[in-house]
């Protein structure tokens, strides 16, 4: 096992690499926002995709100003998180947490200006919008029969609005969408499906399927590490002690079903899967560990869960995971899927992947979750 000298060692590299890649990011392609890269070359969003990554860059960019101090990067996160703003307002998509939270939030969390809070309680009060009374969740950008256990990581948004106006009304909307996804999309050994098809007229659940996954009844990896860290902020804002239990049986999930490196497959149950990491699943998971070693604090539990993330960081931290020894590579964090099934960013760098990795190494060497 790594001790804590030496990963925090791996993590000011980490730190200083990902500069210099912001760096040449952010002036060679200004005002762009990347989504994956193509051999290594940055490209922006599929045409016709929703568009859930602009958060990304300027979570990065706020994340190495915090470990840094350089001013150079909380001026570009600002003028980043800027360029986001109007996003507050639409109705198009399920992933506002993706947006906001790296952005505003951490904007706001680090002045306490009113001014900032204010965009983030009107991302959340249109994010709730995409409530479906009947079948009680937050629908996906794919319609309002499909819920996504991506929103799990989005969810947190309108626990925060409600928990900032004192709005009832939202408290319950964002409480209902992590029971009814608990109930719809986490399966009794603790693995997920990615969607859940609902029938508008009466609510009732009718399958699980899923878009990146292999079959609709496999466990996609990135979808379960999704759950992992949103059902521990879930339990972070309610208390509710089924959210933690259900935090932990996804952990638990992943930790017998992924190799002892930590990083896994794109999905557990693809027999010979043609790709062996989807490390962007990892980097989320390490966050998704390290956040609840810290809600089981004192317990044993926290002892095991805090190992698994550092383990997960010492081997992400490696010249096999971290671009930092490939030339010409633009990304931070090598061998990340975006969606296999369409063939789209295969064995690359992923924007969420690089945010997640240095979220995760940002609270390791902070000593305290993000929350």
């Amino acid at each position: 096992m790594v001790t804590h000298s030496e990963l925090y060692k791996k993590g000011e590299l980490v730190f200083e690499f990902a500069g210099k890649q912001l760096t040449r990011l952010v002036k060679t392609y200004p005002d762009m926002f990347p989504t994956f890269t193509l051999k290594g070359k940055w490209k922006t969003q599929v045409e016709g995709w929703t568009k859930w990554c602009e958060g990304f860059l300027g979570g990065i960019l706020w994340l190495v100003y915090m470990q840094t101090g350089e001013v150079w990067f909380r001026q570009q996160a600002e003028h980043y998180s800027q360029l986001v703003e109007w996003r507050k307002s639409d109705k198009e998509t399920h992933d506002l947490g993706f947006i906001f939270w790296p952005t505003w939030k951490r904007w706001y969390d680090l002045t306490g200006e009113k001014t900032l809070n204010q965009v983030l309680i009107e991302a959340g009060c249109t994010l709730a919008q995409r409530f479906q009374k009947k079948g009680g969740y937050l629908c996906s950008f794919e319609g309002a029969d499909s819920l996504y256990i991506d929103i799990m990581m989005n969810v947190g948004l309108v626990f925060y609005t409600a928990q900032q106006t004192g709005n009832e009304t939202l408290w319950q909307i964002a409480h209902r969408h992590c029971l009814t996804t608990r109930r719809t999309l986490v399966r009794g050994d603790g693995s997920t499906a990615h969607e859940g098809i609902f029938d508008l007229e009466s609510g009732e659940f009718l399958r699980q399927t899923t878009k990146q996954g292999w079959r609709g009844d496999s466990t996609w990896a990135r979808g379960l590490t999704w759950a992992l860290y949103g059902f521990g902020m879930a339990y972070h804002f309610t208390q509710d002690m089924r959210f933690l239990d259900t935090a932990k049986a996804l952990a638990n999930f992943y930790m017998e079903r992924t190799a002892s490196h930590g990083v896994p497959p794109n999905d557990w149950e693809e027999p010979n899967p043609p790709y062996s990491y989807e490390s962007s699943a990892a980097a989320i998971a390490a966050c998704g560990f390290w956040n609840l070693a810290n809600l089981c604090d004192g317990t044993e539990s926290a002892c095991l869960y805090h190992d698994y993330a550092l383990r997960i960081l010492d081997t992400l931290s490696t010249t096999n995971f971290l671009a930092n020894e490939t030339p010409g590579w633009e990304g931070i964090l090598l061998h990340g899927i975006y969606h296999y099934p369409k063939a789209v960013g295969l064995d690359e760098s992923l924007i969420w992947g690089d945010y997640y990795l240095l979220e995760a190494f940002y609270m390791f060497m902070q000593g305290a979750a993000l929350i």
